[in-house]
């Protein structure tokens, strides 16, 4: 049996109908975001094979790793030591972190403002996507943020004699101030969600 609701719907008019059209103008953005992801996957297996390849001696590509972490000591390095290889991890968490909210952003972004996917029971389907919205995406956004950020600060401090004090104190206040904004998005929503509940 049709649903009535369904029609009686009247046809939309020419200019809602073009309004609410306008939301795929975001899909080349999605698909722009898809594209950076692809980059960022092959930065990710070129440092991979050059911690490889440097950890079975290789200097050419030893000196590509300190050189893409930005080390510097007073004494040359000619082996693949523990402060480099930490360094060099963290980057490629980093990498990781930032590839997840690029797919928060985009499956997420997707699902919320342009049209559904219709991934309702499939197999693969993420858990957050379950339970996506507006509201729920800027808190997880914010929470993939900070842990960017304590990525960043961490390799700071560990590479700390190669930054001067200005740089790691502002770094300091940014990812405080990353802390603070997220908990403040938290408690809005927090605030909202009882609101809504009344």
């Amino acid at each position: 049996m049709s649903d009535p609701n369904l029609s009686s719907r009247s046809p939309m008019r020419p200019l809602p109908k073009l309004i609410f059209a306008s939301r795929w103008l975001q899909l080349p953005l999605y698909l722009g975001l898809i594209v950076a992801q692809a980059v960022y996957v092959v930065h990710f297996l070129v440092e991979l094979t050059h911690l490889v390849e440097a950890a079975f001696g290789s200097q050419t590509a030893l000196q590509a790793l300190i050189s893409s972490i930005g080390y510097k000591t007073d004494a040359p390095i000619t082996t693949l030591n523990e402060t480099v290889i930490m360094l060099v991890v963290l980057a490629l968490i980093d990498v990781v972190m930032i590839s997840n909210l690029l797919i928060m952003v985009i499956v997420g972004g997707y699902e919320t403002f342009v049209s559904r996917m219709n991934l309702e029971g499939h197999e693969d389907q993420p858990e957050w996507l379950s339970h996506v919205n507006a509201s729920v995406l800027k808190v997880k956004l914010a929470m993939s943020i900070i842990g960017i950020s304590s990525i960043h600060l961490l390799k700071t401090f560990i590479n700390a004699d190669n930054y001067s004090e200005k740089v790691l104190v502002a770094q300091t206040v940014i990812h405080i101030a990353f802390l603070l904004s997220a908990m403040a998005i938290a408690y809005t929503d927090k605030l909202m969600s009882g609101n809504g509940k009344h």
